[in-house]
């Protein structure tokens, strides 16, 4: 494996407490965005809010611009036009008004038949989601992030400590959190692909976090007179590179996909790019200090029980 760094010797639990800072701050948005989301006043796509979706295919390559004010000039000022690549496909999502939803797709179709005549179109799909189906959608979201937190605590604590498996959920919480907050504080919409990427950040998370904890526990075993700070620091440190490596190696990817991907992956590369950076910073200022102040508070108890329950 390349070692970027070499060997490096960084304090990673004397920086705990700024971590645990800036990681407040960071589920404190995503705390917030949650709930606006629960209140439905979030950015919230057709998945979620409800709304109607119309895929055309024009002749020749349309302006994006033009779209836009045809759109506006028509009433239609809020609506989404999304254009893909090559030009000539475009997606126009309409989120549901406070009316009814019924002829909507018929006017977009209405709407660039007219003001593009030169242009004609074949309409490749329509998609009509209603309120119902919305509050559905996120009730089903938001079971299969609970699902994959508990599903984590289960594998981690089978295979290491109870301890550990709870450090790598609150950790991968935390990375899920800290984009969904840094979403909503950009006004970026919420839809089903965003709810993708989140599990897919909590996977990536959690495999980073392994990584680091198989090595705390490979020097736990063979350096038992050394302090576990110093282990743990120590075992960060000896992955150090191969986590740079890795993470540098996902986020070309990503970057390529943003750039690349045209307009309806922004958000979802958006949203990884962001997952994996904070999920690399959690995996060494989050899920191992969790673990050291909960090894720390365990052996105080276990020195002095009445002063500790005192505390309590």
């Amino acid at each position: 494996m390349i070692e970027i760094l070499g060997k490096t010797k960084i304090d990673f639990i004397a920086w705990r407490r700024i971590a645990f800072g800036i990681s407040t701050v960071l589920c404190f948005f995503g705390i917030v965005a949650m709930v606006q989301i629960g209140r439905g006043v979030a950015n919230l796509g057709i998945d979620f809010a409800g709304g109607t979706s119309v895929q055309l295919k024009f002749q020749k390559p349309v302006d994006l611009g033009q779209v836009r004010g045809l759109l506006a000039a028509n009433g239609l000022k809020d609506s989404e036009p999304q254009q893909f690549a090559g030009g000539d496909r475009i997606m126009v999502r309409l989120k549901r008004a406070e009316g009814t939803q019924a002829g909507m797709a018929q006017r977009v179709q209405e709407i660039f038949s007219k003001g593009l005549p030169d242009n004609p179109f074949t309409v490749e799909g329509t998609n009509e989601v209603g309120p119902a189906i919305g509050k559905d959608l996120q009730k089903a979201a938001l079971w299969a992030i609970t699902i994959s937190m508990i599903g984590i605590i289960v594998y981690i604590a089978w295979r290491f400590e109870f301890k550990f498996g709870v450090a790598a959920a609150i950790a991968t919480f935390h990375d899920v959190l800290a984009v969904l907050g840094l979403f909503h504080m950009l006004n970026r919409e919420i839809t089903l692909l965003i709810v993708t990427a989140l599990l897919t950040l909590a996977g990536y998370s959690l495999t980073d976090t392994v990584v680091v904890f198989d090595r705390i526990r490979e020097n736990l075993r063979g350096r038992r007179r050394e302090s576990l700070a110093d282990v743990i620091n120590m075992s960060i440190n000896e992955v150090l590179s191969r986590t740079i490596v890795t993470s540098l190696t996902v986020l070309l990817v990503l970057i390529a996909l943003f750039v690349l991907g045209g307009e309806v992956l922004h958000d979802f590369s958006l949203s990884l790019i962001a997952g994996v950076c904070v999920g690399t910073y959690s995996s060494w200022f989050v899920a191992s200090p969790i673990v050291y102040e909960w090894r720390k508070w365990e052996r105080a108890k276990m020195k002095d029980p009445v002063k500790v329950k005192a505390k309590g």
